[in-house]
């Protein structure tokens, strides 16, 4: 997985990892690694999610926004 930039400072988002058809996302708290994919919340979503994880801004905020809890799969981390 790779670092979240954050480059704004200010988000809840640690880590993403991409995929061709999803991403993967944990947070700073509570420790779940969160799936979003093309079945759930659906590629256009999960393509814009992808585009802010890359530029390091707006990600949790753009989820906060649009996304919510429409995450496919929610696994805890040991």
């Amino acid at each position: 997985m790779e670092n979240y930039l954050n480059k704004d400072g200010d988000s809840g988002v640690q880590k993403y990892e991409i995929d061709p058809d999803s991403i993967k996302l944990i947070f700073q708290s509570p420790k779940f690694l969160y799936t979003y994919d093309y079945i759930q919340p659906g590629e256009d979503i999960v393509e814009e999610m992808k585009k802010r994880a890359l530029e390091g801004r707006g990600l949790n905020t753009y989820i906060n926004q649009h996304v919510k809890k429409n995450y496919h799969f929610k696994t805890p981390i040991n």
